[in-house]
């Protein structure tokens, strides 16, 4: 066990733009309002991160606190303030103690910043409020990155149930998920006369006329 802990060398802060860039893309093509994906009380409470750094960094602008253990009081602050017991309230010293397995001496003095936090405090201290690796310990960039690319996820996740009830609501489109164009055009090779081909050709156009697809 250390004194401490160090901090990741890189700040993934030239990544922060190309996450932005596929969230506000996937929010466009889903209808999903910008102010919804990227609302700065929401990330916040996701990542960690002051809201105030989060409007700095969804700007562009540099921002975040470089000290490892004054990012540690807020986030745990965050935490304390967010991630309440079932009848509202603060978890006390002595919950925190207990559930991360030390002392009320030693939560008191990480809690209050006189004690610097090891990597199995933060670790201890995630475990007990069920937040990710991590949460204490990222860099501000990088832990906004994570809460965004969990809503990209979310959203990915949602454009896939929606392309699916599209497909189960056109027949067209049923016909072309359960077979494929290679897999229908390989079946019609197996007749065995220009005849038989024609016919699925005919069917095919058809089909096609029938169809009439949902209005988007």
């Amino acid at each position: 066990m250390t004194d401490g802990f160090e901090g990741p060398s890189a700040t993934p802060t030239a990544v922060l733009p190309a996450v932005v860039a596929r969230v506000t893309a996937l929010a466009d093509r889903l209808g999903v309002p910008h102010a919804e994906v990227f609302d700065t009380g929401r990330l916040s409470v996701a990542s960690g991160v002051p809201e105030p750094v989060v409007k700095a960094l969804l700007s562009g602008r540099p921002a975040g606190e470089r000290d490892v253990q004054a990012r540690f009081l807020q986030r745990l602050d965050l935490l304390r303030r967010t991630r309440l017991k079932p009848n509202g309230r603060k978890y006390t010293q002595q919950e925190i103690a207990d559930g991360a397995a030390m002392s009320r001496q030693q939560a008191g003095a990480l809690i209050n910043g006189d004690r610097r936090p090891t990597m199995e405090h933060c670790d201890a201290i995630q475990r007990f409020f069920r937040v990710h690796a991590g949460f204490l310990t990222a860099e501000d960039p990088e832990a906004l990155v994570s809460a965004l690319q969990r809503t990209e996820q979310d959203l990915l996740q949602k454009l896939a149930e929606r392309e699916a009830a599209k497909s189960a609501e056109d027949p067209l489109e049923k016909l072309l998920q359960d077979h494929g164009v290679r897999g229908i055009a390989w079946r019609a090779a197996q007749l065995p006369t220009d005849q038989h081909r024609d016919k699925v050709a005919e069917w095919l156009d058809m089909l096609l006329e029938s169809v009439k697809r949902p209005e988007s």
